[in-house]
Parts: structure tokens; C-alpha cells; sequence
């Protein structure tokens, strides 16, 4: 059954870092006119939605997810009414605007949660997740669980006015909200309806799979007895009424609204469990960003390890792209395709190959593969320049992001404790596995600012950086050297933008792996409407030869467009000749009628 076209599904989403994005003050800070002064490069790319990372006010103790008032602006960006004017040059464009949607917590800041641990007899109390303390045999006060934070350390922060605890799964600025209160509720679904009234085309929902925990909140299995705190997410991922909350959503905001929706779902492997959020008959988002591909280089423990890097097999990472191309088709399920985001290191660096040699063609390559997926494409700033990771060379201390620099401490601790190390005396302590790790996988790299040009901080700003621009780099690699430049990795994604556009086989087509168990070469083949394509991708830096299945799927292919700057991979009978990171794309019309879709 073919997928029923819609503007959504056939959209361009380029996301925006904001505070990276591009100065327009000389504050250090990007901001919505630096963002406004570029539409016209986006446009130029092919872009039909720019989805914001919040922009809210905020203190920014995890960069604008902790949030202090829905409603405003944060002066770094800049005014409500520049996000007017902003709204105002992309629907003139007609492009879209898509905001991030942050409401499993708030910052400890908001005005909400200043009255709810103001007294327990307060009636915003109940708004947030407040507990009693417990006491050990000792009499020492404890967590009300041992649940640990994603960004290390118990779950529970102790707040002495209320002699309580309150339940924040990440940052201890950011208490979670307590959604089993309709009132909570409410005041999410009014905030919604105020950006949407004022423009907004739909919402990116921030770990929205969370909004929903287990009654009780009861301890968590212990898989590391030598650590205090545990992984809890079976008791908060999914939880007992998310899908019952989303509904609602769904029934009292979203559906009075032509938009698009996409929720983030962390700790999510299970298709069956991601599949209820997004088949239509459920009625509740457009589609999901789960992380099972980009989740792919982490360890295989108990607890999950983001910041360490595993060698990955091509076979791997094909099995779990085609799963999710084939998944419940005939049920309606969307994909979001990305490859990148801010909670990401940079694609070419762990993907491809971002050695100097390599760079482009491997960086073209995975943008060849990114388009000929199905779904709704989204693209992360600086995607289409091929940016990379920032050197190895960098301390810790340019490290920015809350995630990295706990993970790192709590490791230096730990070791410092094995080995006997007291005090600050860390300079005997070998941190290298880590820094290699973070080098790889860090947050911080999809957050260095743009590299726009060749002058000071990269054409970012012209006051000094929030964070260190990748000043080896961006002298010679930056979006002016590539916007005129034809063979350069932005034209490439211009051009296959285009195409993806062009022949709607790439986005709506069947999916068929054509060898799952190779692991060098990607191969597979997209049908619809009485089209293939065939996609072929070299994922080594050596020559590869290829034998394509014979008959029908070889019948008439002709070359669409790849990532040499000279002809496309050379098809001789039915063997494929590609050269190192070589990316092909034919299309073929002899398709049979009862094998079109």
C-alpha cells in the first residue's frame, strides 16, 4: 500500500543550533537575526522547515533545555519580535518554522517551580515530582530511589525548605514536571496553542517518550553493584500513560493544526514500543527520532556508555537502516532520516572517513545515503559543509556541555579513588580512553559555531565565542570556499536535495537490501510508482567490485547522479565497479507492473 503523499513527508528539516548558528551582535551568542540574515542560504540549499533548538529563556545550564519561561525569548537571541520577523522571512520564502518543544521539565528558574517547592501546601506542589527523604541504618538521609541522572549522580536533588526531594532525570536545574496533573497538562497545551497562534508550523518534542513514569517510582535493578546509583529508564522510558498523554495532546492541540510533529524518544530500541507513537491509527505524532543507528558505536553493557566509542560493522549498520525502511509500511509508519543532531559527533567523523584524503567523497557518500532513505529528511548546520569533529588535541576544558564534562569527572573520580590519588593531584591519572571517547562522541562537537568564512571565529562573530571555534579547520573549509564551488560538499547536497525532490521514489519507495551481509558495500533499491533506483555506496577506501543481482533489477538502469566528479561507478553486464567511498544512484523504468508500488 503506497504512503499518502504529504508536504511533511517530502520536507527538508534543517535543524538550528541557535547559540552556534551566527552572531549578529558580536555577543559571543548566535541569535535569531544572525539565523534571519541566512535564510537565503538555506533556501538555496533546499530547505522547507528550519527547526529551532529552544530559544526560550533560560539559564542555560544544559544550553536552552532548561527553561525559565515558555513564552519569551531569551535576550542571547534576541526578542519576540525578532522571532516575528523571522516567522515572518521564511513564510515569505514559503518555508516553515519548527520550535523545540521542551516539557518533561522545566528549569529550576521557572516561576512554576519557584512556587512548588516554595511550601508543600503550595497548589503548583503537585506540578512537579516531590518525595520524602528515606534514612539509612545510620540515620544518614538518602534519596527517595537509587535511580541515577543521565548526566551522572542520583536522580533526587534535596531541597531543605520542604525537607523533600524533587525527581530530575538530567540536570538538577531541570525538575521534571509531574504530567499525572491535569492542571500540568493544561498549561503545556496553552503554551502550545500561543506559538502555534503566533505561526509556529509544528513542534521537535524533547524526550517526550519520558513524560510518563512508573507508579511508585520503586528502586532499580542493580547491573553495576559498585556504583550507587542505577540505570532506571525501564521505569520512566515509555511509561504506563505516555501514549494516553500524547493522545490528548493530539486530540485537544495538534489536530486543529496543518503541522508536523516529531518526538525524540531516548532509551528506545523496541520497534513495537516505537511504532505506537507514530501509526496513524494511534493518532498521535507525524514520526520519532529513535537513536538505534546513531547508538550503534556504543558498548554493548548493562548501562549505557555514550562516550565510548565501539568498532561497528558495515552489516550492522545496514541491518538496522533496512529494519526501519521496511518497518510497518502497510501500517502507514514514517521514518525521520537524520544521521546528525546536536546531541551527536559529526557524521563524516564517525561514519565516513574525515581524513583530509577522504573527506569529501566520504562526506558526499553519506549524504547519498541520508537522501535515498524514506522519510522526512532532516539535515544538522554544517552537515552539508562535511564539518568534523574538533581536534583530538583539545582539553577537556573546551568542552562545554554538561553531559561530557560529568562523565569525564566522574571517571577521573573513580580512578583517582582506585588509586589511592588524593586531592587535585590528577596529572598521574590516565584519561586518555576517555578523551578518545569524547573526541568521537562528544555532544560538543555538533555545537562549535558555524564555520561561515575564513575570518576571525570563522565569520561567526566578531565579539569572542561562547565556545572555541574550530580554528584548524575553518580557514580552509567553511560555507564561502564551498558555496561557489561545484565540486564542493554543499553543492552536493544542494544537487541531491533537488533530486530526492525530483523523483519521489526516494522518499516514498519500498526498501531491499540487496546483499545484508556485506561489509563494504551498501546496495540496495527503492520501488514506487513503476520506478527503481538503485543505490550502491562504498563504505572502504579501496576499489571494490560488485556483482549486481542479474535481470530485472539491473533492466534499464541508467545513472542519476554520484559522488565522483567524473562519471558514476561503471556497470559492465552486472558487475559494479566503485572506486573508494564512490557513491552511485541509477534509475530504472522497466519495472513490472505487479512489482510497482
Amino acid at each position: 500500500m503506497p504512503h499518502p503523499e504529504t508536504w511533511w513527508k517530502d520536507a527538508v528539516v534543517y535543524q538550528i543550533y541557535p547559540v552556534s548558528f551566527l552572531d549578529s551582535n558580536g555577543d559571543g551568542f548566535g541569535d535569531l537575526n544572525g539565523i534571519a540574515s541566512k535564510l537565503d542560504y538555506l533556501q538555496d540549499l533546499g530547505v522547507n522547515v528550519v527547526w529551532l533548538s529552544p530559544i526560550y529563556k533560560s539559564p542555560l545550564a544544559d544550553m536552552g533545555y532548561d527553561i525559565s519561561d515558555y513564552r519569551d525569548i531569551d535576550p542571547r537571541y534576541g526578542t519576540l519580535d525578532d522571532w516575528d520577523k523571522l516567522l515572518a522571512g521564511l513564510h515569505g520564502r514559503h518555508m516553515k518554522l519548527m520550535m523545540d518543544l521542551v516539557v518533561n521539565h522545566t528549569s529550576d528558574e521557572h516561576a512554576w517551580f519557584d512556587e512548588s517547592k516554595s511550601s508543600k501546601a503550595n497548589p503548583k506542589r503537585d506540578w512537579y515530582i516531590w518525595r520524602p527523604p528515606k534514612y539509612d541504618a545510620d540515620g544518614n538521609r538518602r534519596p527517595p530511589n537509587n535511580w541515577k541522572a543521565q548526566f551522572q549522580g542520583s536522580a533526587w536533588e534535596y531541597d531543605e525548605t520542604t525537607d523533600e526531594y524533587y525527581l530530575h532525570l538530567y540536570h538538577t536545574k531541570q525538575p521534571d514536571l509531574n504530567w499525572e496533573n491535569p492542571e500540568v497538562r493544561q498549561a503545556v497545551w496553552e503554551l502550545m496553542r500561543f506559538w502555534l497562534d503566533r505561526g509556529c508550523d509544528g513542534f521537535r518534542m524533547d524526550v517526550i517518550n519520558l513524560i510518563s513514569k512508573v507508579e511508585g517510582l520503586p528502586d532499580a535493578p542493580v547491573t553495576i553493584p559498585e556504583d550507587e546509583y542505577q540505570d532506571a529508564t525501564e521505569f520512566y522510558a515509555n511509561g504506563p500513560r505516555v501514549h494516553e498523554f500524547l493522545q490528548e495532546m493530539q486530540n485537544k492541540v495538534l489536530s486543529h493544526y496543518d503541522i508536523i510533529t516529531v518526538g525524540e524518544t531516548p532509551f528506545t530500541h523496541s520497534a513495537s514500543e516505537l511504532a505506537r507513537y507514530v501509526l496513524p491509527a494511534n493518532k498521535e505524532l507525524n514520526m520519532v527520532f529513535h537513536f538505534e543507528l546513531v547508538d550503534l558505536d556504543s558498548p554493548r553493557t548493562a548501562q549505557r556508555i555514550p562516550f565510548i566509542h565501539r568498532p561497528w560493522k558495515l552489516s550492522e549498520f545496514r541491518e538496522i537502516v533496512g529494519r526501519w525502511q521496511e518497518f510497518k509500511r502497510d501500517e502507514g509508519f514514517w521514518n525521520a532520516v537524520f544521521i546528525e543532531n546536536h546531541d551527536q559527533g559529526r557524521s563524516v567523523t564517525r561514519w565516513g572517513n574525515d581524513a583530509d584524503a577522504w573527506r569529501v567523497l566520504s562526506a558526499k557518500m553519506l549524504a547519498m545515503l541520508e537522501v535515498t532513505l524514506g522519510g522526512t529528511q532532516y539535515v544538522f548546520q554544517g552537515q552539508e559543509l562535511g564539518l568534523r569533529n574538533f581536534p583530538r588535541s583539545w582539553g577537556i576544558e573546551e568542552y562545554k556541555d554538561v553531559a561530557s564534562r560529568n562523565f569525564y569527572h566522574e571517571i577521573l573520580e573513580q580512578r583517582k579513588r582506585e588509586s589511592g590519588v588524593n586531592g587535585d593531584e590528577d596529572s598521574d591519572i590516565d584519561m586518555s580512553d576517555i578523551m578518545d571517547g569524547l573526541q568521537m562522541k562528544a555532544r560538543d562537537h555538533g555545537r562549535i559555531p558555524m564555520q561561515w568564512n575564513a575570518t576571525g571565529h570563522a565569520g561567526f562573530t566578531t565579539g569572542t565565542p561562547w565556545m572555541r571555534v574550530n580554528d584548524v579547520d575553518y580557514p580552509h573549509w567553511n560555507a564561502a570556499l564551498q558555496l561557489d564551488d561545484t565540486s564542493s560538499v554543499r553543492s552536493f547536497w544542494k544537487n541531491a536535495l533537488r533530486l530526492r525532490k525530483e523523483h519521489k521514489v526516494l522518499i516514498y519507495g519500498d526498501f531491499q537490501d540487496l546483499d545484508p551481509q556485506n561489509e563494504e558495500v551498501f546496495t540496495y533499491t527503492r520501488t514506487y510508482q513503476g520506478v527503481r533506483a538503485v543505490v550502491a555506496l562504498n563504505f572502504t577506501s579501496k576499489d571494490i567490485v560488485f556483482n549486481l543481482p542479474s535481470g530485472e533489477i539491473i533492466a534499464g538502469i541508467t545513472p542519476l547522479f554520484g559522488n565522483y566528479p567524473v562519471g558514476n561507478g561503471d556497470v559492465q553486464g552486472n558487475e559494479l565497479k566503485l572506486r573508494p567511498y564512490e557513491g552511485t544512484v541509477y534509475l530504472s523504468t522497466r519495472i513490472l507492473t505487479d512489482t510497482a508500488t
